[in-house]
């Protein structure tokens, strides 16, 4: 089970960023996600394989119509687009008044997602674009089913004191309580901080301190650079050497990271080779 949610507590510190930079290194085959009820935003900033526009009713939204009928995990590539690079994406709804087409479908969805690593046919991790999560949004419903929840913050004091409330809220919905870092619950939560590399160790080691101590159930598990001429290499916007970026890089060593620590337990087992196959 690789269900990996990415998501926010305010404001727009760049989880979409996050969540198709680390789609785009990942090191395995992944299914890209937008999830946000309220709304997808890559149907806006990015291009289909093809070179024209994504199609906005092919993704959550007719997949809505398939889950209710019940939910197979290798359906989900019937709604799926290809960008341009390459990566598989099942774009997001055009507007939080689409989101009543989902409702109830969340924790299927959840399911789905969450199974689809176990696929036989075309197994992958899916990394799912949350979006904003303060309130009560439906996409909470999907977090019981992750095997990893990254919350991304920016690292102005008012930022890491909501991402710190924030971690310490859904430990207490999704782990019955508080936990100190002996005592990690699943999913496990992880924050990601997106900033400059020139402090990145400095206030990653801080921030993990103030979670540690307040009990959160939480840590810091990565940055990701500041680089706003990266996120545009990114969406197609401006040419040049996007893997040579610090956005890229730093994502990448936060996936290389994460599969150092989590990989074993993600790994989709090898089918048995077929009765009678060659050597």
């Amino acid at each position: 089970m690789a269900l990996i949610a990415l998501a926010a507590d305010k404001g727009s510190p760049g989880v979409t960023t996050a969540a198709v930079a680390l789609a785009a290194v990942w090191p395995r085959r992944v299914l890209l996600a937008e999830t946000d009820p309220a709304g997808g935003d890559l149907v806006y900033r990015s291009a289909a394989a093809h070179g024209g526009p994504l199609n906005p009713n092919t993704g959550m939204l007719s997949i809505a119509a398939t889950a209710r009928r019940g939910l197979v995990p290798d359906q989900l590539w019937d709604h799926v687009q290809p960008l341009s690079g390459g990566l598989e994406v099942l774009v997001g709804l055009g507007g939080a008044e689409q989101a009543a087409g989902l409702a109830g479908l969340w924790p299927t969805l959840g399911r789905a997602f969450a199974s689809l690593a176990d696929s036989p046919n075309a197994p992958a991790d899916v990394i799912a674009d949350c979006g904003r999560i303060s309130g009560d949004t439906p996409a909470l419903e999907l977090f019981p089913h992750a095997a990893l929840v990254l919350l991304i913050s920016r690292t102005e004091p008012e930022a890491i004191a909501r991402v710190r409330d924030r971690a310490a809220v859904l430990s207490t919905k999704l782990h019955g309580g508080p936990r100190g870092a002996g005592s990690l619950g699943l999913p496990l939560i992880g924050v990601v901080l997106v900033t400059d590399t020139g402090e990145a160790g400095k206030i990653s080691g801080q921030v993990n301190d103030m979670l540690v101590h307040a009990q959160t159930g939480a840590r810091v598990v990565g940055t990701i650079a500041d680089d706003p001429a990266g996120a545009d290499q990114l969406a197609g916007r401006k040419r040049g050497r996007l893997d040579k970026s610090l956005l890229i890089r730093t994502a990448r060593k936060v996936t290389a990271d994460l599969y150092q620590q989590y990989g074993a337990a993600w790994s989709v087992p090898t089918p048995p080779p077929h009765a009678g196959a060659g050597r």
